[in-house]
């Protein structure tokens, strides 16, 4: 590891020593250019003299700041929590960052440049963003100027820092002097998350003259203090989103220097920073008036001093993570609904104090079209009322996470069938009030749904489950606990159904199924939904009898966690990837063996004198779970759909 600051530079075995006595090529995505002075380039004519480098001119300007719209999220290749526009994540490369190379006619002669090269450089930083291999990038530059020029930024602009020798390569060069260019400066990502592990004050203190960086992203980084991370914050001007989760060390001094350097910031993650206090977040909020996304998960110390803050300084805010902000109460979300009408993600989960007034004292007559996510988890004291009153204020939510609210009753869902085609998630589970009256009518209004969790709703039946069978595009659904289900139900998930004006027959698009203590359900049943659903990829059948006391089926489960007692152990049945299919080709082999086998089973049962209801319970004691536990037993991994994703389509 490199070492921490102040750490002896003349220590023979210091990493830092290994790192600037490097003599192995450097790696090719960091493109260390130590021997680049030493040699010539040359295209026809087109000589580039060493004695004379032309440095590249990096442009001061800076990116515009992104519309106050959310678009679709793209879909990038790291890990940074902070999803923007394309004119955010694209800003440091393009032609106004690269000088005019247009030659006049007498130069271009003299030069007799290829047809090729006499592309203007916008074209050229086409053709070159269309290339996925750094070694194409790589090769590019050693072409001639004109294209080293132009495809040195979409190198460098988000350096490789996945293995430890990257990351050796990439402080070489940017420490290295004299480079034919300024390799500090074209920095404009750095994610160091995956060596998180390791990286500490002195890993990151060579980069703190890459003072262009526009996303930071040191998640888990456990071993970084203030000093660190403040080192790479002074100067950063450009910095647009900045994710330190994980850094318990941190403390409001990082805050404070992000807002005395970074006016521009318009994503904050502080997710489980739990030493940060409204001191430093009010100072964020007075001087980053962009901030458009903001997570304080897990930040125990944040109250509704520095949440009003944010929502009167902050008005371009599209989301806002609180979950388990336990100081926070209904004044602060009042306020951030109320003034941020561009928001379109609220998660107040865990937040205990909330009650009905947070949303019932929103002003009349206003409507919030650009809220589409709004997560309430174990939001304990909220009632229809409340639930009523979002629907009516924000029409267009398309994702509702209501789960554990146990006061709310059929009158929420059917003021929830209000959302019409808007809902494609919906999360109520816990919610032991709802009855088979209410999810009906909710599937026939809102048909849109792709994912819905019911679990621990034992006053559902077939009904309903049959009834959410007929939706058309449903991927996601969760019935843990429901106990009065059968086999019916399942048939009825794994029974084609008819798309509107078609005649064939089509598949099932289920991926993920959770069914745990459903005790009533066979191996039949189980086997149809099986073969009936080709993109199932998760099944959970945790206190199943039919699977788990049958050996040779729970030889396909993946392994239980390890916190896990033994009874939970024993109980512990979930298919998850290639368990799936595998399963499923085993049934498929001898079916007729394996009912019988079943079905002796059964036989001998009935002539046993058994309560079944106190077997469940008994199961259920001994396994430590009911209907107010915080977390089912399979929950790890979703297993009970409890720990759900909201996808935030857009």
């Amino acid at each position: 590891m490199l070492p921490e600051e102040g750490a002896s530079a003349a220590t023979p075995s210091s990493p830092t020593d290994e790192i600037l006595d490097i003599t192995r090529p450097s790696n090719p995505l960091a493109l260390s250019v130590s021997n680049s002075r030493q040699r010539v380039y040359s295209h026809d004519s087109d000589t580039m003299v060493r004695s004379r480098p032309d440095m590249l001119e990096i442009s001061t300007s800076t990116s515009a700041s992104s519309s106050s719209s959310s678009p679709e999220r793209a879909a990038y290749d790291d890990t940074d929590f902070f999803t923007t526009q394309r004119n955010d994540s694209e800003s440091s490369i393009g032609v106004a960052s690269l000088r005019d190379m247009t030659m006049s006619p007498s130069r271009e002669r003299e030069y007799r440049l290829s047809p090729i090269s006499r592309l203007p450089p916008e074209l050229l930083i086409g053709v070159f963003t269309k290339l996925s291999s750094s070694m194409d990038l790589r090769s590019c530059m050693l072409v001639s100027k004109t294209w080293s020029r132009n495809s040195v930024d979409l190198l460098w602009h988000r350096p490789l820092c996945n293995t430890w020798q990257n990351l050796e390569s990439v402080i070489k060069s940017i420490r290295e002097t004299g480079g034919y260019y300024p390799y500090h400066a074209l920095v404009k990502r750095l994610n160091l998350s995956n060596l998180n592990d390791r990286v500490n004050n002195g890993t990151v203190k060579p980069f703190m003259h890459c003072n262009r960086i526009e996303r930071l992203t040191l998640t888990g980084c456990v071993q970084l203090t203030d000093e660190g991370v403040c080192s790479l914050i002074y100067g950063s001007r450009s910095l647009l989103a900045l994710d330190i989760t994980g850094l318990d060390s941190i403390t409001d001094h990082t805050l404070r220097a992000v807002s005395e350097n970074c006016g521009r910031l318009q994503g904050l993650n502080i997710t489980d920073c739990s030493k940060v206090t409204d001191d430093s977040l009010v100072e964020v909020a007075e001087h980053c008036h962009f901030l458009k996304r903001l997570k304080l998960n897990n930040c125990s110390l944040v109250t509704d001093e520095s949440i009003i803050a944010v929502a009167h300084h902050c008005p371009y805010m599209l989301e806002i993570d609180l979950h388990n902000c336990r100081q926070v109460s209904n004044v602060s979300i009042t306020a951030l609904i109320s003034r941020g009408r561009q928001l379109r993600e609220l998660r107040v989960g865990h937040c205990h104090l909330l009650t009905d007034a947070a949303f019932l004292d929103l002003p009349k007559n206003l409507t919030f079209e650009s809220l589409r996510i709004l997560d309430l988890t174990a939001c304990h004291h909220l009632h229809d009322e409340a639930v009523e009153k979002i629907i009516e204020t924000s029409p267009r939510l398309r994702n509702l996470v209501l789960a554990k609210c146990k006061e709310i009753t059929d009158r929420s869902v059917m003021a929830i069938t209000k959302l019409g085609k808007n809902l494609h998630y919906i999360h109520l589970g816990h919610c032991a009030q709802i009855t088979d009256t209410a999810v009906v009518q909710l599937v026939k209004m809102c048909n849109r749904i792709r994912y819905i969790d019911l679990a621990c709703c034992h006053r559902l039946t077939d009904t309903s489950v049959k009834q959410l069978a007929t939706l058309p595009k449903l991927r996601r659904i969760g019935l843990v606990k429901c106990q009065s289900i059968t086999d019916r139900s399942i048939l009825a998930l794994a029974k084609a159904t008819v798309e509107p004006r078609q005649k064939p027959l089509t598949q099932s698009l289920l991926e993920r199924v959770h069914l745990s203590y459903c005790i009533n359900l066979t191996l039949q049943g189980i086997h149809a939904l099986l073969n009936q659903c080709p993109k199932l990829t998760h099944l959970s059948l945790t206190g199943v009898q039919a699977f788990y006391l049958r050996e040779d089926l729970i030889s396909f489960c993946r392994e239980a966690p390890p916190e896990f007692t033994e009874h939970q152990r024993h109980v512990f049945c979930v298919f998850s990837g290639e368990g799936v299919n595998r399963l499923r080709n085993y049934l498929n082999e001898s079916p007729e063996t394996l009912y019988d086998t079943e079905g002796t089973m059964y036989d001998d049962r009935e002539g046993e004198d058994m309560d079944t209801d106190h077997q469940v319970a008994g199961l259920m004691h001994a396994t430590g779970l009911n209907d107010d536990d915080d977390d089912d037993m399979d929950e790890v991994d979703g297993g009970d759909g409890s720990q759900y994703e909201l996808e935030g389509e857009r």
